[in-house]
Parts: structure tokens; sequence; C-alpha cells
């Protein structure tokens, strides 16, 4: 017989062993599929985000299937109907979902922050901000190269004319993950329905240093943090932060802020987000 036939014949004999034993092999090491787990995956928006502390969409399907978590309301970007859907699926209580909205805490736009030099290289925050953190004076300052918009799956994030990113919190799904995108680490998620007070800075030098860099940064003057009634204002490191558990929109501690470092968000009375005041 020709030794190209004989060679053809035996390649493809090793090939069909070979074949049937993937196939048997494959049956019998099959992991059970869990249709349970399946079904509430269905149910889930699939941003894999990880906001549930699972990893991604069949992480959380597979720990409520399982079990390993009663909690059918860590679902950010479903929201109450996806958690209304889940415990429906399984037979249990719904549990309310605080709806929350990305904010960046920056203020710091052209032509109000300082610009220590120019950065000419790849548009990027991360590699920006390792060129001696970037070339606003602000160390916390919003660098504007939109690594937060490249990440954003709902296409919720834009950088305005002004040069720092904002969020469209109609397209907001509270996924957080320009959370950790951010390398200057300037976006917080707030509460969406109610009102609340956020402090758009995050500069922690002292109060003239950060008056240099820029003029709408939070300068530690604790101004807000007496106007408070409820406590949820304190000045810590030279910045202002907030205590949403206690906050109640009362905007006062936005009235006395000097530079505008504070501002609320509250509902509108057709309950609509009002977005906060100089968005920049």
């Amino acid at each position: 017989m020709n030794p190209i036939a004989i060679a053809v014949i035996f390649v493809g004999a090793v090939g069909l062993v070979c074949g049937a034993a993937i196939v048997v092999l494959s049956k019998f090491f099959a992991v059970p599929a869990d249709e349970k787990a399946e079904e509430i995956e269905a149910l889930l928006p699939g941003a894999n985000c990880g906001a549930c502390g699972f990893s991604g969409c069949s992480g959380y399907a597979s720990a409520l299937s399982k079990g390993e978590t009663e909690k059918v309301n860590l679902c950010k970007p479903g929201g109450q109907d996806v958690a209304d859907a889940v415990s429906a699926l399984l037979g249990k209580e719904s549990a309310a979902v605080e709806t929350v909205v990305a904010v960046v805490r920056c203020r710091g736009w052209n032509g109000v922050a300082v610009k220590k030099h120019k950065y000419d290289g790849i548009s990027s925050c991360r590699l920006a901000s390792q060129l001696y953190g970037g070339e606003k004076a602000c160390p916390n300052g919003c660098l504007g190269l939109g690594d937060c918009v490249d990440a954003c799956p709902f296409g919720a994030i834009y950088v305005s004319d002004k040069g720092v990113a904002r969020v469209d919190p109609d397209k907001c799904r509270a996924c957080g993950i320009c959370v950790d995108t951010c390398p200057k680490k300037l976006i917080d998620l707030l509460p969406a329905e109610r009102a609340a007070a956020a402090v758009l800075c995050r500069n922690t030098q002292k109060g003239a240093q950060t008056r240099k860099a820029c003029a709408n940064g939070c300068i530690g003057c604790m101004k807000c943090q007496k106007a408070c009634e409820t406590g949820a204002v304190k000045v810590t490191d030279f910045c202002a932060e907030v205590d949403f558990s206690l906050c109640t929109g009362c905007g006062k501690c936005e009235e006395v802020c000097p530079t505008g470092a504070i501002a609320v968000r509250g509902l509108l009375p057709a309950n609509q987000v009002r977005i906060m005041k100089d968005e920049g």
C-alpha cells in the first residue's frame, strides 16, 4: 500500500480514537449544571461588575442558589426590579435596594485648577498620574483623561468641556467599576433617592496649599462641621467628609462653605435627582 495512504489512515484512526476518548471523558467528568443558578443569572443584568461582592453575575447567582447568601438585594445595577424577580424565583421575601449613583468628587476644572506642567502622552489618567501625579497642582484633582469613561459599561460618564469627568445620573447603574478605575479615588456612590450633601473635593493638603492649587477645593475651615446639626459632616486631614447615614440634606453646610466645595443632591418635585450645582 502507498506509504502516504497508510499515514493518512493511521492519523485518521488516531484522531477517531482521541475524539471518542474526549467524548467519553467529558461525559464522565462533566460537572452537573446548576439549573437554579442559571435561572437566577438570567434575571441579572450581566454587568459582571462585582458590586454584589461576588465574582460577577454567575458567582452571585451560584451563591444564591446554594444558599451561601440570603441577600437578594445586592445587585445595584439591577436595582429593585431584579431584587423582586430573584426573590420571587427563590420563594423568598424581597428586600429594599438603596439606589445610589456615582459622583465625581472634584470641581477642579480648567481655569480653576492650577496646572504645574503640561502632560503630552497617552490619554490615560493612570499613566498620567505616574508622572509626578499628573499635570494638576492638586494631588487629588481629576485629570480628565477618561479612564472612567472607557470603563463604564453603561455610557454614564463623560468628560465635560471644562476638563473634568462627570456622571449622567439617569444612565448610572451604580456598578462601581468607575470607583475602582479612578487612580485618584475621586468617585463615590451617593444616595440617589434622598437629599444628601457631598464634598466635591479630596484634597488633604492644608488650606493654604489647597487654595494655591484650586479655587474650588476644600480648605478644611470646619465651617461646614460647625453648621451641621446632625454631626454628619466631619473634617479629617483638612478635608470634609459626610456620613450619609446622618445627613438630612438640609443644605446648611453648602450655604456656609466659602469655596463651594460642598453641594447637596436633592429631589425635584417630579422625583428627579437634582444634579449638583456647577457640575462643570
